[in-house]
């Protein structure tokens, strides 16, 4: 029986992992799978060992306080892997964890696949000699990522973003807006403050702030807030309350982050595969993002990049502008989101641009995922 072992803890990581489950069971639709991972692996009949929500932690400072409960997990799935091998490994995204687990793996001759190349490009590149050691094969979402590999021991497949094959790409506007019963004559911002509860706490106030001083300026403004969780949505409904923003006119949705985005003008969008969704979407965007003071100033040191946020990396230029931290005030933000509900030309040249940044990362990526997998579990 071929068994693959994988570890997805974050929700977009999820999404990713049980595309890849799905195009797999195509060719091989009696492998097991099992490991860590969220709700929509497990809807593909994958057994997770702990929840997935356990890794679903953000921020340098954020990971310290919750260590000792990760490396125990981390240490106890090694231990089960060991004894009872899988035939491969995969691990989908967080480097952290998954490249300390796949170098023991590795070791160990079990064949290990990274999902999501580590963002080696844009920060800390010291990690090459890691991925060298823990990865057997490395399955790459952006097209610049292959030749970051061609003069190591690690294959790098590009296979695209699984996002982009989703996300249709041109969305009827007025069509989206009906069916969520969004006035279609009124502006509509979406404002998306990040899928974490530790990115709500950084982010949510600041984010309502924005709203109140744009609804001063445009009065007939509708606000869409895509929530991830019942969490999530509580968190936010209390700083509405704290703001004695109760009765502006927010509409929280669970889930539904594409559908909110198609139905906007412009967008509010933490940093984080959430722009990447946006600009698939077409829509203009700002782009947020706050941490703690103690976070922000270990990774402010390690960027190469002028921009964090993945349009402006992938068009390799600044097409929407980014607030980080201490420039990311409501004033700022709404200053920015005002220029592009007014300013339709641009809102049209930024759609052209992420127009070629969808059909480019268009690759079929979950069949072409697996076909980069299948000759290890022929091997096996």
């Amino acid at each position: 029986m071929l068994r693959i072992a994988m570890v997805a803890g974050e929700a977009s990581s999820d999404q990713l992992a049980a595309h890849l489950i799905i195009a797999l069971k195509q060719h091989l639709p009696d492998v097991q799978f099992y490991g860590i991972g969220g709700p929509k692996m497990q809807r593909e009949k994958f057994a997770s060992l702990w929840p997935a929500e356990m890794l679903a932690i953000h921020g340098y400072a954020e990971v310290l306080r919750n260590y000792r409960a990760i490396a125990s997990m981390r240490r106890q799935l090694l231990r089960h892997l060991l004894k009872d091998p899988p035939s491969i490994f995969i691990g989908v995204d967080g480097p952290d964890f998954n490249l300390w687990l796949e170098k023991r793996l590795k070791r160990n001759g079990i064949p290990t696949i990274h999902y999501v190349s580590p963002s080696i490009w844009a920060w800390r590149r010291n990690r090459m000699k890691k991925i060298v050691q823990s990865v057997s094969h490395m399955l790459a979402l952006y097209p610049f990522e292959p030749e970051l590999y061609k003069d190591t021991a690690v294959k790098c497949s590009y296979v695209g973003h699984p996002m982009a094959d989703v996300i249709p790409l041109a969305i009827d506007q007025r069509a989206v807006r009906e069916r969520l019963g969004v006035p279609v004559d009124r502006p509509v911002i979406a404002l998306l403050p990040g899928s974490r509860k530790s990115e709500l706490h950084f982010m949510g106030e600041t984010v309502i702030e924005t709203a109140k001083l744009l609804l001063g300026r445009y009065p007939g403004l509708q606000f869409l807030v895509p929530l991830v969780s019942r969490e999530t949505r509580l968190q936010f409904e209390t700083a509405l309350w704290k703001l004695k923003a109760n009765e502006l006119p927010f509409t929280l949705m669970f889930g539904h982050a594409t559908d909110a985005v198609a139905a906007s003008d412009a967008a509010l969008v933490a940093s984080g595969t959430a722009t990447l969704e946006t600009a698939l979407v077409g829509r203009p965007m700002v782009i947020v993002y706050k941490m703690s003071p103690w976070s922000w100033r270990l990774m402010r040191g390690m960027g190469y990049l002028p921009w964090v946020g993945l349009p402006n990396i992938l068009a390799g230029r600044f097409v929407v502008p980014e607030f980080l931290q201490e420039e990311a005030t409501p004033e700022n933000l709404a200053q920015a989101l005002g220029n592009l509900l007014v300013d339709r030309q641009a809102g049209a040249c930024i759609a052209r641009v992420f127009d070629g940044i969808h059909r480019l990362l268009r690759q079929d990526t979950a069949q072409k995922a697996a076909a980069a997998v299948l000759p290890y579990l022929k091997q096996a």
